[in-house]
């Protein structure tokens, strides 16, 4: 039985480009393993066959067809199934494009238990969203302030307890239709939330406080997606000092759920990405520094990788 082919899409720079971010489908680096996802990845151009942003594709009828046959015109327009642009010679960009970007919380158990645990001035209300019929739903980024791909990821220079959120991404498009996944990171100020739940937006929102990518994995289905586990690893010189790993079957909502909350009377012209809540929580004896590397890892998109900054 043939593998079915996942369509993935991006945003990148060519070598020495000063000009607009292209878009591209992400193909696997032989034709018969177009699943591989590995450093054999290619990206062929799509921007050359005439598709300027992402959003063309995301808010077709079907988005995986319109990739797939903007794909292999810009094949076919290079007479080379394996046309395209290593990973290794061109700059991802975070694949947001005018899009805000929302995060839900206490979506696991994992994360309800550890916001109790770090501020007694809040235990409750994080206890009572997690049984709540309404989601605790906020603003996290505009799309041009997020990082992407092998780009630095922020600390706040006023907080003394630092940590990554590695979160599943939904990815809707202006209809409000999910039609893909990326990676989340959803950096966070523990002490700075812990102290005062009324200070969750410093927590949350700041320079470099949100990394997407690499690309979007253009699947829908949420069982599919609930098979796909999440893992962490924090690296400090040449040793991890934090793996955690869980599934995205963890997450207690409903997708629909949490994206009906989210349109609820407001809506998104050009399409919103949704943080899904983390379930890898580092304790309070861990805070990021300077120069640590953060990877995430889902099993059916891709890894994510950033250096830490103090912003």
């Amino acid at each position: 039985m043939s593998i079915p082919v996942v369509e993935r899409i991006c945003r990148f720079l060519l070598p020495g480009a000063t000009e607009q971010p292209r878009v591209g489908a992400v193909v696997a680096g032989s034709a018969d393993a177009e699943n591989a996802g590995g450093s054999q990845d290619r990206v062929i151009d799509l921007t050359s066959v005439g598709i300027r942003w992402m959003a063309e594709l995301l808010d077709a009828q079907d988005a995986v067809s319109a990739v797939r046959a903007a794909r292999n015109k810009a094949r076919a327009s290079h007479g080379d199934l394996l046309a395209g642009h290593a990973l290794a010679d061109i700059t991802l960009l975070p694949p947001v494009e005018r899009q805000e970007v929302w995060a839900a919380g206490v979506t696991y158990l994992r994360s309800k238990t550890a916001r109790m645990e770090e501020s007694d001035f809040s235990a409750t209300a994080y206890d009572r969203v997690y049984e709540a019929e309404r989601p605790e739903i906020f603003f996290k980024s505009l799309g041009e302030k997020a990082v992407g791909p092998g780009d630095t990821v922020g600390i706040r220079s006023d907080a003394r307890w630092n940590v990554p959120e590695p979160e599943l991404a939904l990815v809707m498009n202006a209809r409000g239709i999910v039609v893909g996944c990326t990676i989340g990171n959803d950096m966070s100020s523990r002490d700075i939330e812990g102290e005062n739940l009324l200070y969750l937006p410093q927590a949350k929102v700041y320079d470099r406080s949100c990394s997407l990518g690499p690309w979007i994995t253009l699947v829908a289905d949420e069982t599919t997606i609930r098979t796909w586990t999440i893992a962490i690893a924090i690296a400090r010189g040449s040793r991890d000092v934090f793996c955690g790993q869980t599934g995205v079957d963890k997450i207690k909502r409903s997708f629909a759920d949490l994206t009906g909350h989210l349109w609820r009377s407001q809506s998104f012209p050009h399409g919103v990405v949704l943080l899904t809540g983390t379930g890898v929580v580092p304790d309070e004896s861990l805070t990021l520094l300077p120069g640590d590397r953060v990877s995430i890892t889902i099993s059916g998109i891709g890894t994510l990788d950033n250096t830490v900054q103090t912003v």
